[in-house]
C-alpha cells in the first residue's frame, strides 16, 4: 500500500496568513442559543428567573433560585438548510445532527440558623455546547472573475528565482523553505507558478510581475464549503441568597473550541486564448483553542412577582493553534496536460491570542403565582472589540483595524413565557439578534421562535422543546483575489429533550 507522509513546518512569518482573519474573529466571539429544553422553548430569557442549568450559564446568581439540589441532562437533534445563490446557480444543502447539549448540576446548602441573612449557598457545575460549526454549503455559478487574480495579488512583488527550484530541489522542499523564511504569500505565488495559472513577464531571475495564463471572459465555478467542530463551556458557579430578595453569583468558565475546514473550488473555463482551462484548489485549515472568562451576576426581587437581574461577561481570552494543507490541480486544453502542485505539507502557525468582546445583560421577570411567568432579557456586546493578539504583529495591526472599522456593538432581544397547568407546563418564546458588522450585508440579523412542553413527575422533570432561526450569510470565497460573494439564507431547527432530577 503506497504510504502518504506529511511534512510539518512551522511558518515564522506571519504575513498575510488565511488563517486569521475578522471572520475567524467573530466566529468565536458568537454565542448560539443552548441549553436545556425549558430554556430553549423560552428563547434563553432566563437572566431574571433562575432555577434552570443553563440559567446559570447567563446568570451566575440563579443557582440561588433552587430550592433544592438538582441536575439536568440534555439532548438535541439539529437541522441545518443553507440555500445558496451564487451569480445565476442556486443549490440547497441539509444536513442534521444529534448533539450532546447540555449537562450539569447544582448543590444547594441552605442555612440551618434563621439568624443568619445569608439564606443559603450553592455551588454548581454545567456544561453547554455555545456554538456548533458543523456546516456545509455549494457556491456554484458562472462570473467574470477568475482565482488567477488570488495568485497574481500574492506573487506581486516575489522574485520569480524564489518561485522556482534549484537543483535537487523537489515542489516539497521548496514549498517549505518559502513557509519558513517569506511566509503565507509566497506560498501562495509558488503555487500558481508551478501549477501553470501565472506566468513572469520576464525570465530575469529578479523578475516581480505576473500576468495570467488564464484569458478573461466567462468563469464556471463551483465552490464547496465543509466545516466540523464546536465551541463549549463548562461553568464552575458560586453563588448565594442574601435575606428574602438577593441573590448573587459568580462563575468561572473554562471555554475550549475545535474547528475544522475544508474548501474545495472547480473553476473551468472555454475562453479563446485561455492556457489554463481547469483550476481545482484545495484549503484545508484546522484549528484548536482554550479560553477562561468570568461572569458576575445578581437577580433581585423587587416585589413577590417582580425580578430583576443584571450580568456582566467579561471578555473571553483564548490561546488558539492553527494549521493548513493545500492542493492545486490544473488542466490545458491546448497541451493536453494535468498539473498537480501538492506539496504534502502541513502549515504550523505560531500560536496566536484572541479576547472576545464582554457582555452586559439586563434581565426582568414577573411571576404570576404558580400559573406562570413572562421573562424578558436584554444584551450589548462590542464586537469591534474583539482583537488578536499579539497585537504588535504587522498583521495583527491590519486585522485589528479592519475589526475596528467593520465591526459593531450588537443587542440581542429575547422574551419568553410559561404557562403551567397542574404538572404540565407551556412555553414559548421570541428572540432577535442584530448583525455585528457595520453593512450587516456580511451577516445579517437573526429571528428566532421557540416554543415546548414540559411534565413534573415529582422527583424527575422531562422536558420538549423546538425552536427555529434564520439569517442570511454573504461570506467571501477568498480574503484576496477572488473575493465574490455567496448569498446563503440559513435556517436552523433544533428539537431537544431534558430530564431533570433531584440529588
Amino acid at each position: 500500500m503506497k504510504k502518504l507522509y506529511f511534512t510539518v513546518i512551522a511558518l515564522a512569518i506571519m504575513t498575510f496568513s488565511q488563517a486569521q482573519d475578522i471572520t475567524d474573529a467573530v466566529r468565536y466571539s458568537s454565542d448560539q442559543l443552548s441549553g436545556t429544553a425549558r430554556y430553549r422553548a423560552m428563547s434563553g430569557a432566563f437572566g431574571a428567573l433562575g432555577g434552570d442549568l443553563s440559567a446559570i450559564s447567563i446568570n451566575p446568581a440563579g443557582s440561588a433560585v433552587f430550592l433544592s439540589s438538582a441536575a439536568t441532562i440534555t439532548l438535541s437533534y439539529n437541522d441545518r438548510q443553507n440555500d445558496t445563490r451564487y451569480f445565476n446557480g442556486v443549490t440547497t444543502t441539509d444536513a442534521s445532527d444529534v448533539y450532546f447539549e447540555q449537562a450539569g448540576a447544582v448543590l444547594v446548602f441552605n442555612s440551618t440558623n434563621e439568624n443568619n441573612p445569608w439564606r443559603k449557598f450553592t455551588l454548581g457545575v454545567n456544561y453547554s455546547q455555545n456554538n456548533t460549526f458543523d456546516d456545509s454549503f455549494l457556491a456554484q455559478g458562472s462570473g467574470n472573475n477568475s482565482i488567477d487574480n488570488y495568485f497574481l495579488q500574492y506573487a506581486d512583488g516575489v522574485p520569480l528565482e524564489l518561485l522556482e527550484t534549484i537543483d535537487n530541489e523537489s515542489v516539497n522542499d521548496l514549498y517549505i523553505f518559502l513557509g519558513e523564511n517569506e511566509g503565507f504569500g509566497a506560498q501562495q505565488a509558488f503555487l500558481g507558478y508551478q501549477a501553470f495559472v501565472i506566468d513572469p513577464v520576464n525570465t530575469d531571475p529578479s523578475n516581480t510581475s505576473y500576468t495570467s495564463s488564464v484569458a478573461s471572459g466567462s468563469f464556471d465555478q463551483r465552490y464547496s464549503y465543509i466545516s466540523t467542530g464546536l465551541n463549549g463551556k463548562f461553568a464552575f458557579n458560586f453563588a448565594t441568597k442574601y435575606q428574602d430578595f438577593l441573590h448573587l453569583g459568580i462563575n468561572l468558565n473554562a471555554h475550549f473550541l475545535n474547528y475544522d475546514r475544508a474548501t474545495r473550488l472547480v473553476e473551468t473555463n472555454s475562453n479563446i486564448g485561455s492556457e489554463t482551462n481547469e483550476i481545482i484548489f484545495h484549503n484545508n485549515l484546522s484549528t484548536t483553542g482554550s479560553g477562561v472568562s468570568l461572569q458576575l451576576g445578581t437577580i433581585a426581587n423587587v416585589t413577590d412577582n417582580v425580578r430583576l437581574g443584571l450580568t456582566y461577561d467579561t471578555p473571553t481570552w483564548y490561546y488558539i493553534s492553527e494549521q493548513t494543507t493545500q492542493r492545486l490541480e490544473t488542466f490545458s486544453d491546448e497541451f493536453d496536460e494535468r498539473v498537480i502542485v501538492d506539496p504534502n505539507v502541513v502549515n504550523l502557525y505560531p500560536d496566536y491570542r484572541l479576547k472576545t468582546p464582554g457582555k452586559l445583560t439586563g434581565s426582568l421577570a414577573v411571576l404570576f403565582g404558580d400559573t406562570g411567568l413572562l421573562s424578558f432579557d436584554y444584551s450589548y456586546k462590542d464586537f469591534s472589540n474583539t482583537e488578536l493578539r499579539p497585537s504588535s504583529d504587522p498583521e495583527f495591526v491590519f486585522q485589528n483595524n479592519l475589526i475596528s472599522d467593520n465591526l459593531k456593538a450588537a443587542s440581542t432581544y429575547k422574551i419568553g413565557g410559561e404557562y403551567r397547568i397542574e404538572e404540565w407546563s407551556l412555553r414559548g418564546g421570541y428572540r432577535f439578534e442584530e448583525s455585528p458588522y457595520e453593512n450587516e450585508l456580511t451577516l445579517g440579523d437573526l429571528t428566532g421562535y421557540s416554543a415546548g412542553v414540559g411534565y413534573d413527575f415529582g422527583s424527575i422533570k422531562a422536558d420538549l422543546s423546538y425552536d427555529h432561526a434564520s439569517r442570511t450569510d454573504n461570506p467571501q470565497l477568498y480574503q484576496t483575489g477572488l473575493t465574490n460573494t455567496a448569498n446563503i439564507q440559513r435556517d436552523f431547527s433544533n428539537v431537544l429533550l431534558s430530564v431533570s432530577f433531584g440529588i
